[in-house]
């Protein structure tokens, strides 16, 4: 499945067919567009973009095969050809929406490296900050504190 992150590139026009419902679940609630191609194992926005790149007719078989092939008798119903036509009238044109191919959408890095390299980040910069400060001690007119000063000024010569 495609990284979450790369689904807010895909705007919310595809909503309306991503919710639609498909049919009854056998022994349980509605099956949308959604929840149909998470048991099938596919980004269900990257999907939607693809049906609506396809011509209509390309697109209402590919739909409909994806639909014939959940698991058995998981939904009852219309044949999966026309559960497929009535749901590819949902989709946004394809010239009307971001459709960008996975192709030209930039990889984005797992939560635990970005966690990673922010973490070294902040080590970096107290650091720098710390070096900074222990530096500017040992510099003449440093900190009053510092081993060996005094608050007396120094003699004249």
């Amino acid at each position: 499945m495609t990284h979450a992150a790369l689904t807010p590139l895909l705007g919310r026009e595809f909503d309306p067919f991503l919710f639609a419902t498909i049919g009854d679940e056998r022994d349980g609630p509605l099956v949308s567009v959604v929840s149909a191609f998470a048991r099938l194992d596919l980004d269900p926005w990257k999907e939607a973009a693809s049906l609506a790149r396809m011509p209509a007719d390309q697109a209402k078989r590919r739909l409909g095969t994806l639909i014939g092939s959940l698991p058995n008798g998981s939904v009852t119903g219309f044949s999966p050809e026309i559960v497929a036509a009535r749901l590819i009238a949902l989709l946004p044109r394809a010239g009307s929406v971001n459709t960008a191919t996975a192709a030209t959408l930039r990889p984005v890095a797992p939560r635990s490296q970005l966690l990673i390299f922010v973490g070294l980040g902040v080590l970096a910069l107290i650091l720098v900050g710390y070096f900074v400060f222990a530096r500017g001690s040992n510099a003449p007119g440093g900190r009053p504190d510092a081993p060996g000063a005094t608050s007396e000024p120094a003699p004249r010569r």
